[in-house]
C-alpha cells in the first residue's frame, strides 16, 4: 500500500481543527520534542480513506500506539470496545484530567480501552504535563478538552 501525501493545506485545516493539540492526549504541537502525525482514524488497511472527516491530528506517542487499530479490550471486563474517534466523540464525554492535571482518567469503556492502548499516561507524558502546568500552557488550564 502506497503512502498517502497530505497537502499543506490539508495539513494546515487539520492542525487548526485540533487547536494544535494531539486529538487523543491533547499534549500541544508547539512544545512537542517529536513530529504530529495526520492518523488515519479508521485506517487505510482495513479500508480507510484519506477524507479529512476520517484523520485526526496525533502525536507520535498515540500514533504508534494505535497503529490500525479501531478496538480494543476494556481493561475492566475484557469487551472488544471501539477507540474514541475525535471525529465524532467529544473528549470530555470518555476522559477527564486528575486534580493535579497530570493524568487522564477515562471515564467511559472507549475512554478506558483508548486509554491502555494509546498509553494516555505514559511517564514522559506525565512528565512533560508537570513542565507545561509550571509555564501555564497546560491544555486544561487552557480550556482545549
Amino acid at each position: 500500500m502506497s503512502k498517502h501525501k497530505f497537502t499543506e493545506k490539508q495539513r494546515f485545516v487539520v492542525i487548526r481543527r485540533a487547536n494544535r493539540h494531539c486529538e487523543y492526549c491533547k499534549f500541544p504541537l508547539d512544545y512537542s520534542h517529536d513530529n504530529f502525525n495526520l492518523e488515519h482514524i479508521y485506517p487505510q488497511a482495513k479500508g480507510g480513506t484519506h477524507e479529512l472527516k476520517n484523520v485526526a491530528l496525533s502525536c507520535n506517542g498515540c500514533n504508534m500506539g494505535k497503529r490500525a487499530h479501531i478496538e480494543w479490550p476494556d481493561p475492566l471486563d475484557g469487551t472488544l470496545v471501539r477507540l474514541f474517534n475525535p471525529r465524532i466523540d467529544s473528549w470530555k464525554a470518555h476522559f477527564k484530567w486528575s486534580e493535579d492535571l497530570t493524568h487522564i482518567i477515562a471515564t467511559t469503556p472507549t475512554g478506558r480501552a483508548t486509554s491502555v492502548l494509546l498509553e494516555l499516561n505514559r511517564s514522559g507524558l506525565v512528565n512533560a504535563r508537570k513542565g507545561l502546568i509550571a509555564i501555564g500552557a497546560h491544555p486544561a488550564q487552557n480550556k482545549i478538552t
